[in-house]
């Protein structure tokens, strides 16, 4: 049996204990994983509206707006929510790379016995 959560079409989300869901950006045209973050509600919901996307930084407890110092924003083309609602997928169109080390990706290395390797 599913709720209206799961089936409706009303934009419900089901923040975690800390207020948080988690979101994952895409790049919109390849399909690689850029970066993974977290948003509250207002971060979610400036995303929403602005069309960039926003975080809640855990480490600094405040809201940051990706690429609001380097200039490497994400534009948001489409954000897509799982079934329960506690995660959200943004599909993004990067201005530079994602991640603050000047990587494309995050996701730059991979786990190879027991090692990190780049690609």
């Amino acid at each position: 049996m599913t709720d209206e959560r799961e089936t409706g079409s009303a934009l419900d989300p089901k923040f975690d204990a800390d207020g948080l869901i988690t979101a994952v950006c895409t790049h919109e045209d390849s399909g690689t994983v850029l970066m993974l973050a977290h948003m509250n509600a207002e971060a979610l919901q400036l995303t929403l509206q602005t069309g960039k996307a926003t975080f809640w930084s855990r480490s600094r407890a405040a809201l940051w707006i990706k690429g609001e110092t380097s200039g490497h924003v994400l534009h948001v083309s489409e954000a897509r929510i799982d079934c329960d609602q506690d995660a959200i997928w943004l599909k993004c169109r990067p201005d530079g790379p994602a991640c603050h080390t000047g990587e494309a990706s995050c996701f730059f290395r991979r786990v190879e016995n027991g090692a990190l390797v780049r690609d």
